[in-house]
């Protein structure tokens, strides 16, 4: 199953809500992820540019897609970006397949 990385923002009310009333939203990210067909790999607090991190699995795009469009329709995030993490086997097949691309830069 393919592997996702997310980060993650919260609002200032959603802090309010977790310095008020303290709880493991690991947890219910896991609750997310199995409800697809998924599992949850780990899931971070951070300092910078986001609060959190998650690695989710999910059998395919579509099912990460859902969760991530029922969570950033929660309103409790100011920001969720998530990326398709590749392994390096398929990282070295898409390099051998786009040498068979054909490409072209504009103007060549």
């Amino acid at each position: 199953m393919p592997l996702y990385l997310s980060k993650f923002s919260y609002t200032p009310e959603t802090w309010a809500r977790l310095i008020s009333n303290p709880e493991d939203r690991g947890k219910a990210a896991q609750s997310y992820i199995e409800s697809v067909g998924g599992k949850l790999h780990g899931f971070w607090y951070a300092f910078g540019a986001h609060d959190g991190f998650t690695l989710w699995e999910a059998p395919d795009n579509v099912s990460m897609a859902a969760v991530a469009l029922a969570i950033s329709g929660g309103g409790a995030l100011s920001s969720l970006e998530t990326t398709v993490l590749l392994t390096v086997d398929e990282a070295m097949d898409a390099m051998r397949q786009a040498g068979q691309v054909g490409y072209q830069r504009p103007g060549a």
